[in-house]
């Protein structure tokens, strides 16, 4: 993910960050089963996919974070 994806997704809410994880996930089933399956093309995509993923999971802690704390 971009930096300036990041940034568009820090000002996402909450609901867009769930479906966004949720697209995502689904994703990386679908690139685990081509990988076991031997037809993923780029076995890259997986380590980005899981990247994202755990920016979005930080990104969603924080928020939890910043509403604890107010």
């Amino acid at each position: 993910m971009k930096a300036k994806e990041l940034k568009n997704l820090r000002a996402a809410s909450s609901q867009d960050l769930s479906a966004k994880l949720h697209d995502l996930k689904e994703e990386l089933f679908n690139l685990r089963f081509q990988l076991a399956t031997g037809q993923l093309e780029n076995p890259m995509r997986i380590k980005e996919v899981r990247k994202s993923i755990a920016q979005i999971k930080t990104i969603i802690r924080e928020e939890e974070i910043k509403a604890v704390s107010n």
